[in-house]
């Protein structure tokens, strides 16, 4: 009888086996790896812009700002042309047309000029015009990617010569920036305009990739390597910059100007050792104020008051107090009443819910 041997042996088709598992779990690996790496890619340019019906919920919860306050107020809508052709919107409220004194307001990332609105007042009772600006890719601001200060220090610079050459080449002008905004304001440093006279920067990031390693390791409990690389490599490729091109650290430490520093002791987010590193690297004149308690973009909520009086006396020591020019009786009788603060409210706008 003719006996024929087995095509395979045990000891074969066991090497098989693993090979294919082997192929099958590096298989899972890579897409596993490219969709944390798309994922991430989306997170960080193109999150979802909250709507400003949101946005203001958010803030009249808090006691801090209503849309009624806003919607009352005089303004002249404003849209301009950036370096790269996309259209920028913003709102300027001249509360003080007898004042040659501007602050612009920077919002953070998925926000809008209705996340400012909560600082109008702070500014408007010191004599001040403001101006709101939606930055690229939010609120009625076009854009495809957020750059996180690498393209909207430009953006803000054309805000900044569009005041300049509607209200005079004498104006003086102060940014506030918060989160996004604040890393926006900071890179803004490096390309400074002679009008702009002092930056404020409320819970801001330091450098970029310090920020992201951070959020990815500590937060999302990710490991950096290799995907800060990997991500890091599509933001290139698809939006154009890089996580070493921005550097708010850099350019502080390079400025001459005034600039205050604003975080909550309790900002696992934007971590608060980001603005204690800026300060300490900052050649005077600086403020470091750290609000207790607070968490990312909830300073003023928690203490309003310790923020404001911060804030006045940094600009009374670095901007000479405005010319006030009253306002007609009609117009100081329908001026609305701030909303008292709630602070049993976590305001939480652009840094627990979502991202920086």
């Amino acid at each position: 009888m003719l006996v024929t041997a087995p095509l395979y042996s045990a000891e074969e088709g066991g090497s098989h086996l693993s090979m294919y598992i082997a192929i099958v779990l590096l298989f899972t690996v890579v897409v596993i790896a490219a969709a944390i790496t798309q994922i991430g890619y989306l997170q960080i340019t193109r999150m979802r812009v909250k709507n400003d019906l949101r946005l203001f919920t958010v803030l009249e919860k808090a006691g801090l700002y209503s849309r009624e306050q806003y919607e009352s107020l005089q303004k002249n809508e404003v849209a301009i042309t950036s370096f790269d052709g996309l259209k920028l919107c913003g709102a300027a409220i001249v509360n003080n047309p007898g004042s040659k004194h501007w602050m612009l307001l920077a919002h953070g990332y998925t926000g809008s000029r209705a996340v400012s609105t909560q600082f109008i007042d702070m500014f408007t009772e010191e004599g001040y015009n403001v101006l709101l600006i939606d930055q690229r890719r939010h609120g009625r601001s076009e854009g495809h990617y957020t750059t996180y200060g690498y393209y909207e220090k430009h953006d803000v610079q054309a805000w900044v010569r569009w005041i300049t050459r509607k209200y005079g080449e004498d104006v003086a002008i102060g940014l506030h920036g918060q989160s996004l905004g604040g890393g926006t304001v900071l890179e803004y440093l490096s390309i400074a305009d002679p009008q702009v006279k002092l930056v404020i920067a409320d819970c801001p990031y330091s450098d970029l990739t310090d920020l992201m390693r951070h959020q990815l390791t500590r937060i999302n409990k990710i490991p950096s390597v290799p995907f800060l690389s990997w991500v890091n490599a599509r933001i290139r490729r698809k939006a154009g910059f890089s996580f070493d091109q921005v550097s708010p650290i850099r350019a502080v430490r390079n400025s001459t100007l005034p600039v205050m520093f604003i975080h909550g002791t309790k900002d696992n987010y934007v971590p608060t050792r980001m603005s204690i590193e800026m300060f300490e690297a900052k050649p005077d004149p600086k403020k470091l104020l750290l609000i207790e308690g607070a968490i990312h973009a909830n300073a003023y909520h928690v203490d309003p008051e310790q923020y404001r009086e911060g804030v006045h006396s940094f600009l009374r020591e670095h901007i000479d107090q405005p010319v006030q020019a009253p306002l007609p009786e009609a117009a100081r009788a329908a001026q609305p009443e701030a909303a008292p603060a709630q602070n049993t409210f976590q305001l939480e706008l652009d840094g627990s819910l979502e991202t920086v």
